[in-house]
């Protein structure tokens, strides 16, 4: 037996379908019928905030994709990705932290790459009174606050501290320390006066208002800063056209801009 809809009920069913067909091809439009543009999320250690976000204000400026930045310390932001938190790319300031994404399959393996090595810096505010030329110069007795990021989570501030053991000034200056979240904050507490010096990221130091002395990089391991695609991404191909415009030609003038050593080139002595 054959079942057939009353004239009324067809209509309306058709009327349906056509509604939601209408619906579908307007998904992802705006009310004007143009396209919604891509936001891109990208988590990205703090060193990296004023170039980063140079950089993406020129790559949305050519692409018309958005770009919205979630900067930290590289620990607590592989941790919100493990988490599972929305992060169409990630930039680690030490590539050991990607590598760890890598073997929890975290991340897609072809887009790990190296993008900058970068620096520390000794850095005080240009009206303080103490002239701190290198690391030594923080045991002194007028010296009551350094600030460095967490290392436990930062590697900026895993470098800060092996740079003062390699000076051989831990000991005297451990007690001394006050720990910031990132390498920002850290910025922040010695240019609020909360602390009198900070070891920094050069990328921070170099367009500050402060005086700052180039910290020798063979007082520390390397801090190598990789980026990768998080797996889980709704915008792969997106992300991936914003990390290859990071080491473009538009893209590497302004990395070198804030001190950052790029692949292919050698360290500022």
């Amino acid at each position: 037996m054959i079942f057939r809809l009353p004239m009324s009920a067809r209509t309306i069913t058709v009327a349906t379908l056509l509604t939601l067909l209408v619906f579908g091809l307007s998904c992802g439009r705006s009310a004007g019928g143009k396209e919604t543009p891509v936001t891109l999320t990208v988590s990205a250690a703090a060193d990296l905030a004023p170039a980063f976000e140079e950089i993406g204000r020129l790559f949305e400026r050519e692409s018309g994709v958005k770009v919205t930045f979630n900067f930290g310390s590289t620990g607590q932001l592989a941790q919100q990705i493990e988490q599972g938190a929305p992060v169409d790319l990630f930039a680690a300031a030490n590539v050991s932290f990607v590598d760890e994404l890598e073997r929890k399959n975290l991340i897609i393996p072809e887009t790990k790459a190296l993008y900058a090595q970068g620096r520390i810096t000794l850095w005080t505010r240009s009206d303080s009174p103490l002239k701190l030329e290198r690391l030594e110069d923080l045991a002194g007795s007028e010296v009551r606050h350094v600030a460095i990021a967490n290392p436990e989570h930062a590697p900026y501030g895993q470098a800060a501290r092996e740079a003062l053991q390699s000076a051989g000034v831990w000991e005297r200056v451990s007690s001394r320390l006050v720990f910031g979240e990132n390498v920002r904050q850290t910025l922040q507490y010695a240019e609020t006066g909360n602390v009198d010096a900070a070891i920094v990221a050069l990328s921070l130091s170099i367009k500050s208002n402060g005086r700052w002395v180039l910290i020798s990089e063979k007082l520390h391991k390397q801090l190598n800063q990789a980026l990768a695609v998080p797996r889980g991404t709704r915008h792969e191909a997106e992300a991936r056209r914003f990390a290859s415009f990071i080491n473009s030609p538009q893209g590497r003038p302004i990395m070198r801009s804030y001190g950052f050593i790029l692949p292919g080139e050698e360290p500022v002595k």
